[in-house]
């Protein structure tokens, strides 16, 4: 897992880094100016030469430029013909930033300084690559004046943008920028990820993103961190090679409440996915009419009827029936398709009062908790939650915006206050833990963005909880195989095309990628 910083908390391991370890600031700068100078040589060399290429520098007065500065100075060395533009007098360039400014000129290199925003448009528009070095990570608000101005020549330019530590003018915590902001190709940035850099809208701002050590030890960078981005190797751990006398009773037996009148392809969805994620058995309980529905779209499942309510979904009198079917199961998922007759909201919530085994929650369940928060702290197992903004927010009371303002702490502070195990759907999806610890998911796409692609994620967690992982590993694990067959299945689509079952039938795929993931671990 990688660790992802708010700018506060970059503060602070930068302070330490000086006060307590001793290493000097000087020395922490020249780290991350190195390194990403190195990793912007290699960019280069994929596409030209390094040797002649024309690199054009935008710098700040600050910490972000004194990274700069350093990086022009290697690059210079490295045979490039570097130009460095400075959107400040050099009289105020003070303190380490100074210091690396000095050395630039000792190597050859004489900062211009920029009065004239429209002066640097020939510069920019015969750059082989722009450095971005304005802002950094310690800037708030809307760039203002000169600065403003230069970012808006950098993206009008057309040429490839290499941030450093975080595109000028994109918030650091995430959220949209309150002015321009720069667009660029390859962000370098320093010691770990900032949340501005793979929460949206940053993602679309950032683009590939490298992160570069300074020098810090990695215990120290980690030191009280909760929130973090998934790896492949964090998931591949969970499922190792299959032992050679397993059987489907190794792999567990998932019930899957799920499907009313019209609804009945949810309920085939997530069975369809638990099969294709590994589960041994999977029995979907559903209204007594829907039954023969249901198992006629997924053969490899097994189905109970259930009693009925008059709009055709599971009545509230199937709840003693459904504890006796999840008794002899080791998970249960329940939602996909359940609609939302009141006396099936009645027995949503009662189910996830009342089921010991460990529970996965979504769709029409979760909008069943919307005023009935309490049920879940009264709950007799492990919950996980799988809302997508709006369902969140019905659940809390608030607007959607509300939710999408910071993403992260919406979904902390329910996992945190309900003690439950959720993962708020959505671009770089959200997976909280009651201990507060966030992990963000880098996989997925667009493309699914459409109807039945929920469901299939329900199947997938309830597999996983099934086949014995705890909640947390459950739901992470779910998440980001969910969207890494999204992605394997959008390659072979595209994402205008991609629909549910792609998603399901690139399952295999997923979990060879893993394989080949553990693999190399």
């Amino acid at each position: 897992m990688l660790p992802v910083f708010t700018a506060e908390e970059m503060r602070r391991v930068d302070a330490r880094a000086i006060g307590d370890l001793g290493i000097p600031g000087a020395t922490l700068m020249e780290n991350a100016g190195s390194g990403a100078a190195e990793v912007i040589a290699r960019w280069l060399s994929a596409r030209r030469a390094v040797r002649g290429a024309r690199v054009v520098a935008v710098c700040g007065k600050g910490g972000n430029g004194g990274d700069g500065f350093v990086v022009g100075r290697v690059l210079k060395r490295l045979g490039a013909r570097v130009t460095v533009l400075l959107a400040s007098p050099a009289g105020e360039v003070t303190g380490d930033a100074g210091l690396k400014l000095a050395a630039l000129r000792r190597a050859g290199v004489r900062a211009v300084v920029v009065e004239d925003d429209a002066s640097v448009a020939p510069l920019l528009a015969g750059a082989d690559v722009v450095l971005d070095a304005l802002l950094g990570t310690g800037t708030s608000g809307a760039p203002r004046g000169l600065t403003s101005r230069l970012i808006t020549r950098i993206n009008d330019s057309g040429r490839p943008v290499v941030a450093l530590d975080i595109p000028s003018g994109l918030p650091a915590d995430g959220g949209a920028p309150a002015g321009p902001a720069i667009r660029a190709t390859l962000t370098v940035t320093f010691a770990g990820l900032k949340r501005g850099l793979v929460t949206p809208p940053g993602t679309d701002y950032a683009g590939d993103v490298r992160v570069i050590p300074i020098g810090v030890p990695d215990e120290e960078i980690r030191r009280g961190m909760t929130t973090f981005v998934l790896e492949a190797t964090d998931v591949a751990r969970h499922f190792p090679r299959r032992a050679r006398g397993a059987h489907k009773g190794t792999y567990g037996h998932l019930l899957v409440i799920a499907g009313s009148l019209g609804k009945t392809g949810a309920a085939a969805l997530a069975a369809a996915a638990a099969m294709r994620s590994g589960a041994g058995l999977c029995t979907v309980a559903t209204a007594t009419s829907q039954q023969p529905v249901v198992a006629g779209l997924v053969v490899e499942a097994m189905t109970e009827p259930l009693a009925e309510t008059p709009a055709g979904s599971v009545a509230l009198a199937a709840a003693e029936r459904i504890a006796e079917l999840a008794g002899a199961r080791d998970a249960v998922a329940c939602g996909p398709g359940l609609g939302l007759y009141p006396d099936t909201q009645a027995l949503a919530r009662a189910l996830t009062r009342d089921l010991a085994q460990p529970l996965a929650l979504d769709a029409d369940a979760l909008t069943a908790l919307a005023g009935h928060l309490a049920t879940l702290k009264d709950a007799r197992g492990p919950r996980c939650l799988t809302p997508h903004p709006g369902e969140l927010a019905r659940m809390l009371g608030v607007s959607v915006a509300d939710v999408e303002h910071d993403r992260i702490a919406a979904a902390r502070d329910f996992a945190t206050g309900h003690r439950v195990h959720l993962v708020l759907k959505g671009a770089a999806s959200v997976v909280a833990s009651p201990d507060g610890r966030v992990l963000i998911n880098p996989t997925g796409n667009p493309g699914m963005a459409s109807g039945g692609t929920g469901d299939v994620l329900t199947g997938i967690l309830g597999a996983f909880l099934a086949r014995g992982l705890d909640p947390g590993a459950a739901l992470a694990s779910a998440v980001y195989v969910h969207g890494l067959a999204g992605d394997r299945a959008a390659a072979r689509v595209g994402e205008e095309s991609l629909i549910a079952r792609d998603v399901i039938e690139a399952l295999p795929e997923a979990f060879a990628a893993l394989a080949a993931a553990r693999g190399r671990a």
